[in-house]
């Protein structure tokens, strides 16, 4: 009988396409509780954010309002607009949470010139520590 050749091109696409698709399969799964569990992940988020002195605002409602619809929507945004959010912070830790990362831009980017912000405190990374010590929950 003859041996079969196993190309080792062949059983790495074969890895990589499995990891590819459970990663996928996981941030679909993040993106799901995200929408399901915005009310109070907004509330903890914005809590945690004024107790580390990160935020300063005006109208508490109006920002855990703007976190809520952030949550509800991420599911629902392209990749490719959701991979330009993240580019310019991918890199700030070691594997990152997608949808803290998405919430760090969005504070350090968007949130800033929202007109019930006074001011936004930190660095990149006490930024992301914060929203991830909330959103980490949403991970598998």
């Amino acid at each position: 009988m003859a041996k079969i050749h196993i190309s080792p091109n062949r059983t790495t696409d074969k890895t990589i396409r499995a990891i590819d698709r459970k990663r996928e399969q996981e941030r679909k799964q993040m993106f799901t509780h995200a929408k399901e569990n915005a009310e109070s992940l907004s509330v903890k988020l914005v809590q945690r954010l004024l107790d580390r002195e990160i935020l300063e605002t005006t109208s508490i409602t109006n920002i855990q309002e703007t976190f809520e619809n952030q949550l509800k929507k991420i599911g629902f945004l392209e990749e490719f607009e959701l991979q330009m959010k993240l580019a310019p912070i991918r890199t700030l830790v070691p594997d990152p949470n997608v949808i803290s990362l998405y919430f760090t831009q969005f504070i350090i980017e968007d949130l800033i010139n929202h007109s019930d912000v006074q001011d936004i405190f930190g660095e990149d990374l006490d930024i992301y520590r914060a929203v991830d010590s909330i959103l980490k929950i949403l991970r598998p």
